[in-house]
């Protein structure tokens, strides 16, 4: 049995265990399991497009014919070869028809089943993680870590590296769910087809009309104070399916900047000098330049404290998420209020 996590994954992914003929794909992240689920088929077979090589079953079918699944997985390919299956999990108990391939793994074939969002005690990943012929590969929303090498790994796969500036800019235009970001990924990389380099100014073109700008708008009236337009930026950001962990890290990023040029400036450094080695975007200038008016280094200590608190919190309670964070940007921008 094997319950795969972190690098694991990857590893498994572009090189699968031939002791493992049913694999399992699960988690909330839809698009992340037809993400894996695809770059192990293309691992599994030469071709995912031949109907003989890879083969589509829908579950509810399955679960209502149990012998199917057995006979397709120990079916002898015509002209030989390797083959995988595809069973997509819906509503109906699949782990009946999974016990005849978990008992005796089919030689010739390998099983990969799409869940959803399965507990522990669910039948079918119980028993794909019971038996020694299982793999389950859990996948859970991206967070702050995970979003840099899915960039690099990106955009190296079409040819092209990412300025640093991009990519910070890049990854917090992005939110947890895969296949958005993929998608958002794939836009930054057909505007800089052919140039080999992608620049900040190829991630502000593609991303400055909608997240980025929606974000920076956030952050900004979160250290001003503006309580009413921080409101109305934070719905449309969650609305946008941005994720909530990925905004308060936004915002922790920020306030560390925003200490790093306030230390500075109490400690000598003239406050244009400091301001400027902070290379703060020429649009969102003068509001940096505001909240460096209004926060101390001592109240940034609090503000980085507060963050990175809400973000572990965030972390362990994800169902509550965006009240969390919704929380502490409120209390945040009360306090610079006050200041201002």
């Amino acid at each position: 049995m094997a319950a795969l996590k972190g690098g694991d994954i990857e590893s498994f992914l572009r090189r699968p265990d031939p002791r493992f003929r049913v694999v399992l794909i699960y988690g909330p992240d839809s698009g992340l399991v037809s993400e894996r689920t695809a770059v192990l088929a293309r691992a599994l077979v030469d071709d995912p497009d031949d109907p003989f090589q890879f083969v589509r079953l829908d579950g509810d079918e399955i679960a209502g014919d149990p012998l199917r699944l057995a006979d397709e997985a120990n079916t002898v390919p015509l002209f030989g070869g390797r083959r995988a299956i595809r069973v997509r999990a819906g509503s109906r108990n699949l782990a009946p028809a999974l016990a005849p391939v978990l008992a005796a793994p089919p030689q010739d074939a390998v099983i990969i089943i799409e869940g959803g969002d399965l507990p522990p005690r669910n039948p079918l990943r119980a028993a794909v993680e019971g038996a020694a012929s299982g793999a389950a590969l859990p996948c859970y929303a991206d967070d702050l870590r995970d979003l840099p090498g899915l960039v690099e790994r990106t955009l190296r796969e079409r040819g092209l590296e990412i300025e640093p500036e991009a990519r910070t800019m890049l990854v917090a235009a992005l939110g947890a769910d895969r296949m958005a970001s993929r998608s958002e990924i794939e836009k930054v990389a057909l505007y800089a087809h052919g140039r080999g380099r992608v620049t900040a100014a190829d991630v502000e073109a593609v991303t400055a009309d909608t997240a980025a700008v929606n974000l920076d708008a956030l952050i900004d009236a979160v250290f001003t104070g503006d309580a009413a337009t921080l409101d109305a930026m934070l719905r449309r950001c969650l609305d946008e399916g941005m994720d909530a962990g990925m905004l308060i890290g936004s915002a922790l990023r920020h306030a560390y900047l925003l200490q790093k040029t306030r230390i500075a400036i109490e400690s000598g450094t003239p406050t244009g000098e400091a301001e400027n080695a902070a290379r703060v975007h020429f649009r969102r200038k003068q509001a940096f330049q505001r909240q460096i008016r209004i926060w101390t280094a001592a109240a940034l200590d609090d503000a980085v404290a507060r963050l990175a608190e809400a973000q572990g919190m965030v972390r362990r309670s994800p169902r509550i998420a965006g009240a969390l964070t919704s929380r502490v940007f409120l209390s945040l921008a009360s306090a610079a209020g006050r200041r201002n």
